[in-house]
């Protein structure tokens, strides 16, 4: 394992850690708050923070010129946006979070499709997929 793998295998530990510390206390301030959208509203916050890590990771492997992580790029980065108005709009209990759901429904699942590709070789990969999984699963119980 050389240095760079090894940093990337830290980096994406600690964003599990992180996630798991988040998702602990969101989760217990869901029995305050009773949010309907809480579930929406953590696998958001889940695969925004695992998806940065794969699209900063996924620019530092094109700077080296490795061009095949220019389609895993362009799927991290329409899911960020699509989560970030998914979680921007539960939180406020929006009217459109069932249309949102859907469109975030689709883009998690694509970049879930396209991490799968490199998840071997690369764990910032895998832990986009699985966070962009999960969130498809939420935002799935909620499309309109």
């Amino acid at each position: 394992m050389d240095r760079r793998e090894m940093l990337t295998a830290a980096a994406g530990i600690a964003v599990a850690a992180m996630s798991a510390q988040a998702s602990a206390q969101e989760h217990e301030h869901h029995h305050h708050t009773g949010h309907p959208f809480q579930g929406v509203i953590e696998a958001t916050a889940h695969c925004l923070m695992a998806g940065q890590a794969c699209r900063q990771h996924c620019i530092e492997l094109l700077g080296q010129g490795d061009k095949e992580m220019a389609a895993c790029l362009a799927t991290v980065t329409d899911m960020l946006a699509t989560c970030q108005a998914l979680q921007q709009l539960a939180s406020q209990k929006s009217k459109h979070v069932g249309k949102m759901a859907k469109v975030a429904l689709d883009v998690c699942k694509q970049c879930e499709d396209e991490c799968r590709k490199h998840e071997k070789k690369h764990e910032t990969c895998r832990a986009c997929a699985e966070a962009c999984a999960a969130c498809a699963k939420e935002c799935q119980k909620l499309a309109a």
